[in-house]
């Protein structure tokens, strides 16, 4: 979470020397969210006042988990700010990618399993009176045959197979 909050407090602005009242409100967000302040590797203003009259401040704000590989690593660039009047702040956020790993049932091409599932399945057809096909239900029957041979061989030659993102199509 990050932006310019336009919260000036003393817990980010060593020069601003009051509690913004508006500073429970943050931080009950951020923790409602596990996130706490990151701080900048180098400190400074993210705001710098048009008026020579009022101060610099910080207003922009990043808050990440603790965890997380960009935690208290982001820069401000002050360098490339104008002609706005808020720094950029520049930051490499550690995400990490999601695996989602899938297993499926499959058989190895060309493989002694492929060859004696193929058999089964020849046999099993080849087994299937077909002779007294003469109404509907008897047209299910062999079908319910024939489905029940494909799922008994399948289970029997097939091998859970782990899909993840480096596999070959």
């Amino acid at each position: 979470m990050t932006g310019g909050f336009n919260i000036r407090d003393s817990d980010w602005n060593p020069n601003y020397h009051h509690h913004s009242a508006h500073i429970e409100d943050l931080i009950a967000i951020a923790d409602s969210l596990s996130l706490e302040l990151s701080p900048p590797k180098n400190l400074g203003p993210t705001r710098f006042a048009d008026n020579p009259c009022n101060s610099n401040s910080v207003l922009d704000l990043v808050f990440l988990a603790p965890n997380n590989l960009g935690f208290g690593k982001h820069s401000l660039l002050p360098e490339i700010q104008r002609p706005l009047d808020h720094v950029p702040l520049f930051i490499n956020l550690g995400i990490s990618e999601e695996n989602i790993n899938t297993v499926i049932q499959a058989i190895k091409k060309d493989s002694d399993e492929e060859k004696n599932f193929i058999n089964k399945i020849t046999s099993s057809i080849r087994n299937l009176n077909t002779t007294n096909i003469t109404d509907k239900n008897s047209l299910l029957d062999i079908t319910s045959q024939l489905s029940l041979a494909y799922e008994k061989a399948w289970t029997k030659y097939s091998k859970p197979k782990c899909i993840i993102k480096h596999s070959k199509e």
